[in-house]
């Protein structure tokens, strides 16, 4: 899929996390989430989040019930990965429609890392 570390981007142009071959980063390094064949959004604990659009950047619909099974991460990625310092410019990317919300721009907490998305469920 993503071979080299590629950002990903909000609708307005910033990088906030980075892709290398299935697994999700944030901006330190850590692992966030995951994508499937068929460009789908999970965080590290199974639960769908939204899909990856051209940008690249994650989206999803505004009005998406969460009733959907949490499906099992892939093992933690045996990489390190060395964040940049900076982000290539992004591309023109077109606005999000009303029924569409870039997630990494209104819920980036959709996405957080391992240890801060356990204690969340712990919340619940």
């Amino acid at each position: 899929m993503y071979d080299k570390l590629t950002p990903i981007y909000t609708t307005p142009g910033d990088a906030v996390a980075y892709i290398q071959y299935i697994y999700i980063f944030n901006l330190q390094g850590e692992w966030i989430g995951f994508i499937t064949p068929n460009k789908e959004v999970f965080s590290v604990l199974g639960k769908y989040v939204g899909y990856l659009a051209d940008g690249p950047r994650v989206l999803r619909k505004r009005s998406y019930s969460f009733d959907r099974p949490i499906i099992k991460p892939p093992e933690p990625p045996a990489i390190i990965i060395k964040v940049p310092p900076t982000a290539p410019l992004p591309p023109m990317m077109s606005e999000t429609t009303f029924s569409e919300m870039d997630v990494m721009e209104e819920e980036p907490d959709r996405l957080l890392p391992r240890n801060a998305a356990e204690n969340l469920t712990d919340l619940d």
